[in-house]
């Protein structure tokens, strides 16, 4: 029993790490190749709850396509990135005023939810 445990949290913990990899990483390329292995470590989710086709079909369409072909895109278009990140302070008042409006909503979806499960 302290087996599967072991694995889920070795799994999870390397997905949730390569998923924040993903966003952080300032290399496309090495975004990609997080990207990939979140996708692996999510098969071997799979694989732990008995799902064996889902974690193959993770593999073979996610993996084998999706993130193959962003990674050879990536390659191919080899964007000048430093030239973008120039006037992205520009841009950091209306991600503020966008993100504090999505707060403030999923704010007033769980307050609603939970006056609803309270009155019920």
């Amino acid at each position: 029993m302290i087996l599967p445990a072991l694995f889920f949290y070795l799994f999870a913990g390397v997905c949730v790490a390569s998923a924040v990899m993903v966003i952080v990483s300032r290399n496309p390329v090495h975004s990609v190749l997080f990207l990939i292995l979140a996708f692996v470590n999510a098969s071997g989710l799979f694989v732990l709850m008995g799902a064996e086709f889902l974690a193959m079909l993770l593999v073979v369409v996610y993996v084998g396509a999706v993130a193959v072909l962003f990674l050879f895109v990536v390659m191919m278009l080899d964007v000048n990135f430093d030239r973008l990140r120039q006037h992205f302070t520009s841009y950091v008042p209306l991600a503020a005023i966008i993100g504090g409006l999505i707060i403030l909503v999923i704010g007033v979806v769980l307050y609603r939810l939970v006056d609803r499960i309270a009155k019920a």
